[in-house]
């Protein structure tokens, strides 16, 4: 391996901020877990795992090439990114009365609809689209890796967002039934909108 621990260490890092950041693989998660909990939600989570792997993959093998050769590409996607942020939160805030659960697109019972729900959330999401075409190369120099290398930047792609994905799914699914009072509901969903619009704001200016 060319790569050091550290920077992958740093690497894994920038995975977890990534994570933590509110966005649609949040929603998803949140809404299996309120609707059947752990059981319910962990597919999800093992379908997000193949965006995961996806995403860098790309990158690694020459997509990143766009964001250097193009600089009009990433600022494009940070709006879009920033525009589906907005109207997320602004949704969320104006049906704060609504559960989250009430989806169907997102609920629909079984492990296999959890996968897929989990595939297509992860596949359509702006986070990642902007941090791996533009920030992945930006840790290592992708024209020297080795094999070995590219299996440890999946495994942390991959392994970082799966255990935090995992571990909320968890948290959400022990507490699910005190979401379920109204006035709990309303201010839950009111706080998460106005951290997704947050997030919609800061986008243009990172």
């Amino acid at each position: 391996m060319t790569i050091a621990p550290f920077e992958l260490l740093l690497y894994a890092g920038a995975i977890f901020i990534l994570f933590i950041t509110p966005g649609p693989v949040w929603v998803a998660l949140t809404a299996r877990a309120m609707a059947g909990g752990f059981a319910s939600a962990w597919p999800l989570a093992v379908g997000v795992v193949l965006g995961d792997i996806l995403w860098p993959l790309l990158a690694i093998m020459g997509v990143s090439w766009v964001a250097s050769s193009f600089d009009g590409v990433l600022s494009v996607l940070r709006y879009v990114a920033a525009g589906i942020f907005l109207f997320m939160g602004a949704m969320l805030i104006r049906n704060a009365d609504h559960s989250i659960a009430s989806d169907s697109r997102l609920t629909k019972p079984g492990r296999w609809a959890g996968f897929l729900a989990g595939v297509a959330v992860i596949l359509g999401n702006p986070k990642a689209i902007l941090f791996y075409m533009g920030l992945l190369p930006g840790f290592f120099d992708l024209r020297v890796i080795t094999k070995w290398d590219v299996v440890a930047i999946l495994l942390v792609s991959s392994l970082v967002p799966l255990i935090g994905n995992l571990c909320l799914a968890i948290f959400v699914s022990k507490i699910r039934l005190l979401l379920r009072t109204p006035s709990a509901l309303r201010r839950v969903n009111i706080v998460s909108g106005c951290m997704l619009i947050s997030v919609g704001l800061i986008i243009p200016f990172v």
